[in-house]
């Protein structure tokens, strides 16, 4: 059984349900949403990839249990990664299945050339509209579930989720919709154990996030940087910051500016950390094992796997720390360095002795050198965002529309078009 702990003024809503029987909890879930729904407007958004229609066994499980959920009014799915027309459709008649008499499905062809011409145009007035990948896709599309004007909620997870079920689309969305709870997001967390290798996963949270925040958390009190302590006290505080799932209002998603990175996580943190007030932030425990593609090290490749992540990661905070008053320079970066490093070989220590208690393979020298090689991660990430770089964020929709008021119909006909 879980335990109660709460930290800080993020709610934590822990997995208690598994003491009673977990069918009766979901049907109960359920029909509680269901409720919700009838003043609540929910919609789900999908980032996809169209490499993932191949990957059809998680798939056809994903999509299978969406089939069975009843308080979505709408599912978008941001369709990426390939300008071929006969993939869109293929797309589009794959998530047909998903369509009810209550319920929409629509595709955003990200690169497709009526949304690239959106984007185009956008870019025309100097705002930033990112690079192709993840980032760019949720927020072109989270574009388009604005402009339809019929969400009140929105949630977003992934569709490589191996372990995927009801449970977790419902603990997501719950907190958000809940009329009489408030919140107005809610982050995702998980256990990440990997069944077959009976060994710990998430690497870049464990050996990176976490102990890095951890760190500058307690450097900034020792300096007296009472806020940029508050800020990394705030990381510290979410079990998983770097789970792609989570629900927002829409109030909150129009003012939100999007990371197009590998930073899209943290940086959204950041975003909510700066429009919500604590006490309605929550993060939920989703499912009892989470298991996805994992990323390879990549250790002599900077550009690809998690030596990229952690360095898109560490450039974003590297960005936060300077645009709030801190003048780093190579001495404060190699201080930063070594106390990450130290604190990470501490937070292994624990790792070490968990996995031991709970009769888990735990290679110790291997959890030590790749905290080493994030740590010359973290130097890389230094090098690149010298001088006058910028973080890599879109401005939020509120920031568009002011700009070119009449964005919101064109994307919305735009899409449309596509889909038809």
């Amino acid at each position: 059984m879980t335990d109660f702990h709460q930290e800080g003024n993020i709610t934590t809503f822990h997995d208690l349900y598994k003491v009673f029987d977990t069918n009766e909890y979901l049907i109960n879930l359920e029909e509680r949403l269901l409720r919700y729904a009838r003043k609540t407007k929910i919609s789900l958004l999908l980032p996809c990839h169209f490499t993932e229609l191949d990957n059809r066994e998680v798939l056809d499980n994903i999509v299978d249990r969406i089939k069975g959920v009843r308080y979505l009014k709408n599912i978008v799915v941001s369709f990426n990664g390939t300008d071929e027309e006969q993939k869109f459709r293929q797309a589009m008649d794959y998530f047909d299945i998903l369509r009810t008499e209550k319920r929409t499905v629509k595709l955003v062809w990200v690169n497709g050339p009526r949304v690239q011409e959106i984007l185009g145009r956008i870019g025309e007035k100097d705002i930033m509209t990112g690079v192709q990948g993840k980032g760019q896709s949720v927020w072109i599309a989270l574009g388009y579930v604005l402009a339809r004007g019929d969400s009140d909620v929105i949630a977003l997870h992934d569709l490589d989720i191996v372990t995927y079920d009801r449970l977790l689309l419902g603990r997501l969305i719950e907190p958000t919709a809940n009329p009489h709870k408030d919140y107005e997001f809610c982050k995702g967390y998980y256990v990440r154990i990997s069944p077959s290798e009976r060994t710990m996963k998430g690497r870049a949270t464990r050996l990176f996030v976490t102990p890095f925040v951890d760190a500058m958390m307690n450097i900034m009190h020792e300096k007296g940087n009472t806020e940029l302590g508050r800020f990394f006290g705030y990381h510290r505080m979410y079990k998983y910051p770097l789970s792609g799932e989570f629900s927002y209002t829409s109030r909150l998603a129009r003012e939100m500016n999007i990371a197009y990175d590998w930073s899209l996580e943290v940086a959204s943190l950041s975003e909510v950390y700066h429009r919500v007030m604590g006490g309605k932030i929550a993060q939920a425990d989703l499912v009892p094992n989470y298991e996805h593609k994992h990323q390879e090290l990549s250790p002599d490749d900077v550009t690809k796997g998690l030596s990229r992540m952690v360095i898109d990661i560490a450039k974003f905070y590297l960005h936060y720390m300077r645009a709030h008053g801190i003048a780093l320079d190579d001495s404060f970066v190699d201080m930063m360095l070594h106390t990450y490093y130290d604190n990470a070989l501490k937070f292994i220590k624990c790792y070490s002795d968990d996995a031991e208690m709970n009769n888990l393979i735990f290679d110790r020298y291997k959890e030590e050198m790749t905290a080493q090689q994030f740590r010359g991660n973290l130097w890389t990430a230094w090098e690149q965002s010298r001088g006058p770089t910028e973080a890599p964020l879109i401005p939020s929709w509120n920031r568009v529309t002011y700009s070119i008021p009449d964005i919101y119909a064109h994307l919305v006909k735009a899409v449309d078009k596509d889909n038809e």
